[in-house]
């Protein structure tokens, strides 16, 4: 049998057959090839783990033939060598060709995700929808000998003493991918994040003029929001992109794990990644002040020193992005004040009012004709936000949004009203993406939309 049988069995064990197999369902050749053992016809490219660059590439240039070995014992913690002493390197490079050729077949089928856990077979993740594979499920000690070939050193020792770690790698001329391993109480799981090797651009993404603008800013806080998977990442990789091809200045990234990366355009472009090349975001963003910035974008304001430290960069003359899990702009100036003690929140309701200049909040929705379409609610620095904001009255803010539509700004029902109008999304699907439901409805009903779906 082929090299990856003792990752998982052959496909008639375990799936239908190709002809009564679901189209969502059917795999690529690249991947029935992988699973079943048989070689594989396109050429390789050169692979690299991103996360610890002091880390090697394990090398693939082994055997075609050699069978896969059987699942190694527990492993232990390695000494000096970048692969564990008790896992040998040809379990690595099968192990790494066959993880390799999912996900090739995972951007072939434009496919945003890659789930791989215990007991089932690599699940893709389609336009927002699990499609499993038709292959047999995973061996716990299989799985890991796949992530292992391709972890870096310092991400093997926190997956083992902490049971999770993030981290990126790279196929060559195919895409980089965002990689989280965890554990659950069947063994290993692990899943990754398509990254596209194409940057995508501001007009691309459909971003508007008024959101262009705040990336010719030369100094305060601008937020990208919303849920995991809601294309924060995306949305800010167009943004930088835009002012490295428009100005020249020194933008410093602080990111765990580096997803996108940016070439020096006309920009100096610096970007660091928390455990590899700083400790904590926190000590990123106090050396970058020393490193002559223009524009920081930090990844994930994680904590309270974190957001402080953004908010005094912002006043203190720089630019600066950022990202919260918050799923509207009011919600997220909420979330940033109250983080703080009582004692110190009317000083920060005073600061964001001086520096905040707009907020993004989106969300991914499925379009009728497939694929995905963002709806985004938008917040603009004005005299009026600014004043609610010192005074303590977020809650008014979505007034101000709905009265400010020739200023550019949007609230997400009506940027979802919109979409629906457009023929791009259902009703249905603008109706589970609202935070205010019962004021869609109306909408929706005043515009002779139906829904099947009720408040």
């Amino acid at each position: 049998m082929g090299r990856l049988t003792a990752v998982v069995a052959p496909l008639e064990r375990s799936a239908p057959t190709a002809a009564a197999a679901p189209a969502a369902n059917r795999e690529p050749a690249t991947l029935r090839a992988a699973v079943a053992g048989e070689p594989v016809s396109a050429p390789r490219k050169e692979a690299r783990g991103y996360a610890n660059p002091g880390t090697p590439a394990v090398e693939t240039a082994a055997d075609e033939g050699a069978p896969f070995p059987p699942a190694p014992p527990a492993p232990r913690a390695a000494a000096s060598s970048s692969i564990p002493t008790d896992v040998a390197a040809p379990q690595h490079q099968a192990a790494q060709r066959a993880l390799e050729e999912l996900l090739r077949a995972l951007v072939a089928s434009k496919s945003s995700d890659l789930h791989l856990r215990v007991g089932e077979p690599p699940i893709f993740r389609t336009h927002g929808v699990m499609n499993r594979q038709s292959t047999a499920p995973l061996a716990a000690g299989h799985l890991e000998v796949m992530l292992l070939a391709i972890m870096p050193e310092r991400n093997r020792v926190e997956w083992r003493e902490t049971g999770d770690t993030d981290f990126a790698y790279e196929i060559s001329g195919v895409a980089r991918f965002r990689v989280n391993a965890g554990r659950d109480r069947k063994g290993p799981i692990a899943v990754f994040r398509v990254i596209p090797a194409q940057l995508v651009t501001a007009d691309q993404l459909g971003l508007s003029k008024e959101v262009q603008h705040l990336c010719y800013l030369t100094k305060g806080l601008v937020l990208v929001t919303g849920p995991t998977g809601s294309g924060k990442s995306t949305t800010l990789c167009a943004m930088i992109d835009l002012i490295n091809r428009t100005r020249s200045d020194h933008i410093i990234t602080v990111e765990d794990p580096i997803e996108f990366v940016h070439e020096n355009k006309k920009c100096i472009v610096t970007q660091r990644q928390v455990g590899v090349h700083t400790d904590t975001f926190r000590s990123a963003l106090r050396a970058a002040l020393r490193e002559d910035p223009d524009i920081l974008l930090v990844g994930e304001m994680r904590d309270l020193e974190t957001v402080a430290i953004a908010i005094e960069t912002a006043e203190t003359g720089h630019l600066v992005f950022g990202t919260l899990h918050t799923t509207t702009a009011p919600s997220t100036l909420d979330r940033i004040i109250d983080q703080f003690p009582g004692d110190r929140q009317s000083q920060i309701r005073v600061m964001l009012s001086e520096s905040l200049k707009g907020v993004i909040a989106q969300t991914l929705c499925k379009r009728i004709a497939g694929g995905r379409v963002a709806a985004r609610e938008i917040l603009l620095a004005t005299p009026a936000v600014s004043n609610l904001i010192r005074e303590g009255k977020t809650f008014q803010l979505p007034s101000i949004i709905q009265t400010s539509k020739q200023l550019g700004m949007l609230t997400m029902n009506d940027s979802l009203l919109d979409l629906v109008e457009k023929r791009e999304i259902s009703p249905d699907e603008a109706y589970m993406k609202s935070v205010d439901k019962v004021s869609l409805v109306g909408a929706l009903k005043a515009r002779g939309h139906k829904l099947t779906l009720t408040a």
